[in-house]
This record gives C-alpha cells, structure tokens and sequence, in this order.
C-alpha cells in the first residue's frame, strides 16, 4: 500500500477515509504474504493535512478525528504482518502509522524527520493516535518526543528502538517486503499477533465504534 498524495503525503479527510477502506479490505482478505506500508516519492507521510483541516467546517474537523481513530483500528485488525517502510519524513500522524505497524523499517537518513508536532503545530492529538502511542512507546519517551515535538532521524529512532531496522534506500522496498514474508512464514503469527496487539486493537475498535473523544472540543 502506498499513501500517494504529492508533495509529502499529508491526510486530509478524503485520503484518511481511503486508508480506512484499504485498511478493512487488507484485514478482510488477510494477504497470504502480508502488507508493505509506504509513501509516494521521498516521504512517507507528514501527517495531518494541516491547511486542509484549518479550511474545513467544525463537522468536517469532528469528522476528521473520528475518522483517525477508525483509520488506526482498521490497520491495527490486519491479522497478517504489516511492514512500515519508511522511505522519509514520518511526523504526526504519518509516525503513529508507523507504530501501527508491526515491523517498521526505514531509509538510513539522517535527512529523514520522525516525530510528532503537534504541540508545535497547534493541533492536539485524537484518542486513537494517543493509545497507539501509549502502547508503543515508552512513558518517558511518550514524554519527551510529544511535549517537545522532537524529531529524529532513522538512526536515532533506531537507537530508541521505534523503529527495527535501516537500510539503503535501494533496498528498502525489497527488505520491506522480504520482511513481510518472513514474518508471515511463522505458522503461529497470526495467533500470536492478537495475543501481542489484540487489547490495543480492541480498544481501537471500541473507540472507533463510539465516536467519543475526550478532546473533540479542542479541534472546533
């Protein structure tokens, strides 16, 4: 699968609820060798679209949130392996795509920015990205990277252990679906996948299905 919205791959509404669609049809079909997530071009996604959110009408933005959060449960109810290839810039709501995945493997860059602005951008986070990111990070990094809006190259993500692997970024589309495959051969994957993710992809799913934030308020 590949977010292609030039020039950096940024959501607005219509590209979320495309990802959402993709997202069900993958979990729905189960791809016998897994699924690559990736960007067009040299990003993987900048996030938020965040010109396009300032435009729309305060139902467009509540629609919006809600929509994330299913957009997460979606990608988190894949039963097969689903690889990050992170071939550039991942912020915002690009990198909790990231942590969405199971494998994440990136572009050796030090030109390549992950991390998560929005205290910088103004905007506040949707309940589904904050559980995601509470269960894939750890508090103090949580801490850190949000109330800062630090970001970081691959390397250094790979020091902190957000992401598993780099490489060149000739091979990253090869390794990242060698990964797939690799990860998909285990006979006992997919059981163990719902034993490791299933109660984050289950409290996605139930958000989802509410529609309740806490903070829908802070994004009138």
């Amino acid at each position: 699968m590949t977010i292609d919205r030039p020039p950096v791959n940024a959501l607005d509404l219509d590209a979320i609820a495309s990802l959402e669609q993709a997202f069900a049809a993958a979990a729905a079909d189960g791809p016998a060798n897994g699924v690559v997530l990736t960007g067009a071009g040299q990003v993987f996604s900048a996030g938020v679209d965040t010109r396009a959110f300032a435009r729309y009408a305060r139902e467009q933005r509540h629609a919006m949130v809600r929509a994330i959060t299913r957009m997460l449960a979606r990608l988190l109810a894949i039963p097969v392996p689903v690889v990050a290839a992170v071939n550039g810039h991942a912020l915002g709501g690009g990198f909790v795509l990231m942590l969405g995945c199971d494998y994440r493997l990136a572009v050796d860059s030090a030109a390549a920015k992950l991390g998560m602005t929005e205290a910088q951008a103004g905007i506040p986070f949707p309940v589904g990205p904050l559980e995601v990111m509470r269960h894939e990070l750890s508090p103090e990094l949580l801490r850190r990277l949000t109330l800062t809006s630090a970001v970081l190259d691959t390397r250094q993500c790979l020091d902190q252990r957000i992401i598993d692997a780099v490489c060149a970024g000739a091979d990253l589309q090869a390794g990242s679906i060698a990964a797939a495959r690799l990860l998909a051969a285990q006979p006992g994957f997919r059981t163990v996948k719902r034993q490791i993710r299933g109660q984050l992809a289950a409290r996605l799913e139930e958000l989802a299905l509410s529609g309740q934030d806490a903070f829908l308020s802070s994004f009138d």
